[in-house]
């Protein structure tokens, strides 16, 4: 809440991505949105709101703001788009959280544009970051399990950055054929076709 105000936003929200084959949800660890709004909202909608323009640490944030549909159709429908803004978040920011193994999504809300200060939103994700380290019991319990173990996740990261398989097993100290295991098994878990898909599934879902 003091971050909240700090910034110049009127709602905030935590939350985690649940990822299955055919859907994204998003599981709510904290938030001051009404319950009846979240329940109009949906889930479905604030993982969308969540993933799309998140921005991990360092990077700059891009806002989104449902009152100028068309420009948020990636991420919501115009009745979606018209019914945030009548509830109050006219314009949505969203922070990519990283916390040891675990990733969130912290969003950042205002009822009107222009109120929430862009340039004290790196510094809020760092305390963030920072706060969330120091309670990894609490909320290692409360978010979803990553499907992909840590090497899994590493190799997705560096074939994502255009190494070849050659390249990460020189990075990661360990044989080609177990770098191509490891993809093998992030693929088949993302139940993806190939290595794009994958490296696609895994972006979008905050895995990587």
């Amino acid at each position: 809440m003091t971050l909240t105000a700090d910034i110049g936003a009127d709602a905030y929200m935590l939350v985690s991505i649940q990822h299955d084959q055919d859907q994204n949800t998003a599981r709510i660890l904290a938030s001051n949105w009404i319950h009846d709004a979240i329940e109009l909202v949906g889930h479905r909608l604030i993982a969308s709101l969540a993933q799309a323009p998140a921005a991990a640490p360092g990077v700059k944030p891009r806002g989104v703001a449902p009152a100028e549909a068309p420009s948020a159709a990636c991420v919501m429908n115009g009745e979606e788009a018209k019914l945030l803004d009548v509830l109050g978040h006219s314009e949505i920011f969203s922070l990519r959280l990283y916390v040891g193994g675990q990733r969130f999504f912290l969003l950042f809300s205002a009822a009107e544009t222009g109120r929430i200060a862009q340039d004290m939103l790196t510094g809020a994700q760092l305390r963030c970051c920072y706060a969330l380290s120091q309670l990894p019991a609490l909320f290692g319990a409360a978010t979803a399990q990553d499907r992909l173990s840590e090497r899994e996740r590493e190799c997705l990261v560096w074939v994502a950055e255009g190494k070849t398989t050659d390249e990460v097993a020189l990075i990661l100290g360990v044989s080609s054929n177990t770098v191509s295991n490891y993809i093998t098994h992030a693929i088949h878990k993302l139940s993806a076709n190939n290595r794009a898909m994958a490296i696609a599934t895994a972006i979008r879902s905050g895995i990587i």
